[in-house]
């Protein structure tokens, strides 16, 4: 057997592994990047409502960054780099310069978690005509409709899909008359709007309405104040409440006049996401979250796990991180994100919003999830909830 002079050989195994990591080095910088922004700034803390659940300021950049790690999952195999850079303005902070400055021709997708009058701000600037921004806390129907925008995404349900899932349930239970009780915050006006369409589009009545007008602290005299307020000359079979804020609807329960469910922004409530929902592998993703964050996964954390997921979704597919050819996309039929709720979620060509199963949830149960069994849809159950096609305002040629 002829023997390897011993040199030879070292220079040979050093030429192969200089050789292999040659390799790796091309391989790297072969890999496509996404580059995704995170915008949101610093809120000030409520006056506290209740002890029982404290304020969470750091809501949805812990289910962005949980997006990011399973999208470079996949990655792995796809060639693909997914990069998310957070971008929190403070309290007293231009929004709009943090988005020219840091952001723009920087990154072609930005999750926004900012409040519905600062979105269109931002998704008019010259600099974002040509991004995919990514909506992930509004409710609002009016972005979804005439102040609706082309380069606008929405994450979370509006407030007519809420309206119409717990109408739905309604329908299901045959509770037919509603007793509407609404907050004096111009959310809780909008929340009420949303009802009363649910309600004239699946046959209901609201056999009355009250605003909640008493500015007393409610944990002191909700006692024997609630029971008054909902004495009616009309029989009722659900008080359905409007209020957003929390102010006064967590006191209605079980202080009621005659007994009655409450339920609307309180009592049985549709969410996007809630802790008690473990089908569908929502455990999975509850617990991941839960170790990550140390908390429960909220709206606003699912929101932008979902915007990150769908950014890693479809740039997979097409194998292109140009935000054209992610929207297109996104918005045509062969678009599916996996959301752990059962069915497969995409988005309204017609309206950028997100279709979805909602879930109807008490405080420690999850009751049902819509739509409901029974309501069809000639496309699909989702569009049972919210603005269908017909029905929409929004011109996204905007």
């Amino acid at each position: 057997m002829r023997s390897i002079n011993l040199p030879v050989w070292i220079s040979i195994s050093v030429l192969f592994i200089i050789q292999l990591l040659s390799e790796e080095i091309v391989y790297a910088k072969a890999k496509q990047a996404i580059n995704i922004a995170y915008l949101t700034q610093e809120q000030k803390a409520p006056p506290p409502l209740s002890n029982l659940d404290p304020f969470i300021k750091n809501k949805g950049i812990t289910g962005a960054e949980l997006g990011i790690d399973d999208n470079n999952t996949t990655g792995e195999f796809t060639g693909q780099q997914f990069n998310l850079k957070k971008f929190i303005v403070p309290l007293e902070g231009n929004v709009a310069d943090t988005f020219n400055k840091e952001i723009s021709n920087k990154f072609p997708f930005v999750v926004v978690n900012l409040p519905a009058g600062q979105l269109n701000q931002l998704a008019d600037l010259p600099a974002a005509r040509q991004m995919l921004i990514f909506d992930v806390a509004t409710v609002d129907d009016a972005l979804r409709n005439e102040q609706c925008r082309n380069n606008v995404l929405h994450l979370l349900p509006s407030r007519s899909m809420r309206a119409d899932a717990l109408a739905q349930y309604m329908m299901k239970k045959r509770w037919t008359k509603w007793f509407l009780v609404v907050g004096s915050a111009q959310e809780d006006q909008l929340f009420a709007e949303a009802i009363k369409r649910a309600a004239k589009r699946f046959g209901m009545e609201i056999v009355a309405e009250k605003p909640w007008e008493h500015t007393y602290d409610a944990r002191r005299t909700a006692q024997s104040d609630v029971a008054v307020f909902t004495q009616l000359d009309d029989d009722y079979d659900v008080l359905v409440v409007a209020d957003e804020q929390g102010q006064f609807g967590e006191y209605l329960d079980y202080r009621t006049w005659i007994p009655r469910p409450v339920t609307g922004t309180q009592g049985l409530i549709a969410t996007a996401w809630h802790r008690t929902h473990e089908q569908w592998g929502a455990v999975q993703i509850q617990n991941r979250f839960k170790e990550k964050a140390g908390r429960w996964m909220e709206e606003q954390d699912y929101a932008a796990y979902l915007a990150v997921r769908a950014i890693g979704e479809a740039a997979t597919r097409i194998k292109s991180n140009d935000a054209n050819q992610v929207k297109d996309y996104m918005l045509g039929a062969a678009f599916a994100l996996q959301g752990y709720k059962g069915k497969p979620l995409s988005f309204r060509a017609w309206d950028g919003q997100l279709r979805q199963p909602v879930l109807l949830a008490a405080p420690r149960s999850l009751v049902a999830v819509a739509p409901v069994e029974g309501f069809l849809h000639p496309k699909t159950e989702l569009d049972t909830l919210g603005y269908d096609q017909p029905e929409s305002h929004c011109k996204r040629d905007k």
